[in-house]
């Protein structure tokens, strides 16, 4: 029989599949060796080129088109990868074409249209970044700010926004600080104002002309409200802070030489003032602490806590923020630390001596040996144990050092503990109805227990409260079930103790003497002097027992005294924090600032050496107030800028005017020598009349070297109407 005859059906059928498997796999193995071959070269479109012509011939063939689906795959991958490196290297050229090519092998893929996606993104945020460059260069932090917002909403990692953001961040700080810090150009210029009875805006009118500065009104700003003040030699800074803090106004700088003026109330501070915030980081200080003290000093409502960062953001006015950094800077200190060098000893010494003869307790008399009942008195005799007598002569002593010399370091005010011994386990069992009996455990701390609570002071002394506690297991307790309990004796001290630097103190005295004397013998012979111990045994003990404590504290740190926490904060007003002081720190002030009328001619204040208002000019000029009231004192000043004396005379209207000094003529002559030396000034006291009927009148020197000074006279007399007192004409 042929083999072929042998095999079984399933057999001819498995060598019949296997057989057709094989004819196919020969038939289509060309196109996966070259699609193989080319794939390997790198040449990933065209091997999935031959798979996609291969498949479509055979499209009953799995494996061509098994292979075409996995080529497929490996080639838009490739694709992708270089497409990617050709975007983050900005050939955005190559880029488009590997999309073209992407969607060549595979139409309609999803990662194609991603990729387009992501260019149109990228051209988006490239005009961002250019117009958020522009505006950075024009200083238009706005337009800046809201196209870089724009690109890290869609790209929070993108590198060249994130950077151009801290650049702007960088301006905004700048800016702020400079906001901040703005003075008036002209702060420092030193110059004169004679006020009596002016009304605002003429004092503001003048300071204007002065100080070259602008001045901007809020609406609800008093322009008629009555200014008597005279300052000599005061800088525009001082004389603006007197004059605005004696009418209750406020005042925002908007330039170096443009000021705001406002009615200093809460609304309008809340409209108008300008607020920065700022978070603080803390590192030692208690963030609640910090708020407290913010809201308290400071009178800073807006602030917000933030426990899990230690951290506080306050948002008040730069003068406000000024003041609560210097707050937090003082509290926000590290926490003084010190070392503890602790020596505990326990000495203890203990003595027996046991001492005498021990005698038989009982004395028998009858038979030796014997339990019989006794039925005659014969052969009877005294017996006694044997021996008769033992002689104990024993002594001994013990001595006992515990020593402990632990070194622990504390920061300030917190508890730190020291426990040198053994936990022994306490058993404690408990009976249930219907339930059983349950035990549990508990232990005993037995040894020696230090608690140590130092506070390290400024002048590096230590307060520290000591509780020492000394306990050992002076006997044990069977309880019922079984339970065991100890009887701890213990021995405690608790003090508190101040200490230098470096200081050592012994704290002793903690002794238990123990002295137990017990003798056993002979009823009343064993207790006689000297020889009872012949007659029974006598032991002594005598236990003694001593804790030595020693402590060294050492400081680690502490708080640094600077020179800013001894001297006083200027924290502003109650109603201002952080307001600068109210103070003038050059010239002097002649007169109180604020309403009141003219007084007698003999309290008015110095002459001024400098002009009142307005800029100087080659030659002599006048100056003094623009208003004056009727009866009221006002001062003109004379200013020589040349650089040769002058001497002239100023005239002046008698009807109107009179001089309260007038050297070098007769009083009210309408003429007042002046003699001014180069580059100086002087000034002369006038009043004008109580009555008068014109309205203004001009000042001038007779020389005609300077222009005349007019001034307007309030409460004058009209023209035509009688004077108090006058009898009134005849009506016929």
């Amino acid at each position: 029989m042929s083999m072929i005859s042998r095999m079984s059906p399933s057999s001819i059928l498995a060598a019949g599949l296997l057989a057709t498997a094989c004819l196919l796999a020969g038939c289509a193995a060309p196109e996966l060796k070259e699609a193989q071959s080319l794939t390997q070269s790198g040449q990933h479109e065209k091997a999935l080129l031959t798979l996609q012509q291969a498949s479509q011939a055979k499209p009953d063939d799995t494996a061509l088109r098994t292979a075409y689906l996995k080529q497929r795959d490996t080639t838009v991958a490739y694709l992708l990868y270089q497409a990617e490196s050709a975007r983050a290297a900005g050939r955005r050229g190559e880029v488009q074409s590997l999309i073209e090519r992407m969607e060549v092998a595979a139409p309609g893929h999803p990662r194609a249209a991603w990729l387009r996606e992501e260019l149109a993104r990228d051209d988006r945020q490239q005009r961002l970044l250019t117009e958020a460059k522009e505006g950075l260069d024009k200083k238009r932090w706005a337009v800046a700010d809201a196209a870089l917002r724009a690109v890290l909403s869609e790209a929070p990692g993108q590198s060249e926004a994130r950077w151009l953001m801290s650049q702007l961040d960088e301006q905004r700080a700048e800016q702020t600080r400079r906001q901040s810090t703005l003075q008036l150009s002209t702060a420092d210029k030193t110059i004169t104002l004679e006020f009596r009875e002016a009304a605002l805006r003429s004092v503001f009118e003048t300071l204007a002309r002065a100080a070259n500065v602008n001045f901007v009104f809020d609406k609800d700003v008093r322009g008629d409200a009555k200014v008597t003040l005279f300052l000599r030699n005061t800088t525009v800074d001082e004389a603006l802070r007197v004059i605005l803090n004696t009418q209750q106004l406020g005042h925002k700088l908007l330039n170096g030489n443009t000021v705001l003026v406002f009615p200093n109330t809460a609304q309008k501070q809340r409209e108008l003032l300008d607020t920065v915030a700022r978070s603080f980081y803390l590192v030692n200080a208690d963030p609640k602490q910090a708020q407290a003290l913010v809201r308290t000093v400071a009178k800073t409502r807006d602030v917000f806590l933030d426990e899990r960062l230690n951290m506080i953001v306050v948002r008040d006015t730069p003068e406000v923020m000024r003041l609560v950094e210097r707050l937090i800077a003082g509290i926000d200190l590290p926490d003084p630390e010190v070392m503890l060098e602790v020596e505990v000893m326990e000495v203890s010494s203990k003595k027996m001596i046991d001492m005498g003869l021990t005698l038989p307790g009982t004395a028998n008399y009858g038979v030796p040996g014997s339990t019989a009942p006794i039925s005659s008195v014969s052969g009877l005799r005294w017996s006694a144990a044997n021996p008769l007598a033992i002689a104990t002569l024993k002594g001994s002593t013990d001595g006992t050092n515990l020593l402990a010399n632990p070194k622990i370091r504390a920061r300030n005010r917190e508890k730190s503990k020291i426990l040198l011994g053994e936990k022994l386990p306490v058993f404690t069992t408990t009976s249930t109805a219907n339930v059983g009996v349950s035990a549990s455990v508990s232990y005993l701390d037995v040894g020696l227990k230090v608690e140590l609570e130092p506070q390290v002071q400024l002048d590096n002394e230590v307060t520290i409260k000591v509780a020492l506690e000394v306990s050992s297991v002076t006997g044990r307790v069977t309880g019922p079930e079984g339970s065991l309990a100890y009887q701890v004796g213990t021995r405690q001290a608790t003090t508190s103790l101040r200490l230098k630097d470096g200081e050592t103190q012994v704290l002793a005295g903690l002794i238990n003497d123990e002295e137990i004397r017990s003798s056993s013998g002979l009823p009343w012979l064993h207790d006689l002097p000297g020889v009872g111990r012949l007659f029974g045994t006598t032991k002594d003990d005598r236990n003694k027992t001593e804790v030595v404590m020693l402590i060294t504290p050492r400081v680690v740190r502490n708080i640094s005294q600077g020179l800013m926490s001894t001297l006083p904060m200027a924290s502003g007003t109650e109603a201002q924090p952080g307001a600068p002081a109210w103070v003038i720190t050059s010239g002097e002030v002649g007169a109180t600032a604020g309403r009141g009328g003219a007084g007698p001619a003999g309290r008015s204040p110095a002459p001024a050496s400098r002009p009142l208002a307005g800029v100087a000019t080659e030659g002599p000029q006048l100056g003094g107030p623009d208003e004056v009231p009727a009866g009221g004192s006002f001062q003109v000043t004379v200013t020589n800028p040349g650089k040769e004396p002058l001497s002239a005379g100023l005239l002046y209207d008698l009807g109107v005017l009179s001089a309260v000094t007038a050297p070098g003529g007769p009083p009210d002559s309408g003429r007042v020598q002046v003699d001014v030396p180069p580059l100086g000034s002087k000034s002369f006291m006038f009043q004008a009349r109580p009555i008068v009927v014109a309205n203004e009148t001009n000042l001038s020197l007779d020389n005609g070297a300077a222009a005349a000074w007019t001034v307007r006279i309030l409460g004058a007399q009209e023209p035509g109407m009688p004077a108090p007192g006058d009898t009134p004409p005849d009506p016929r």
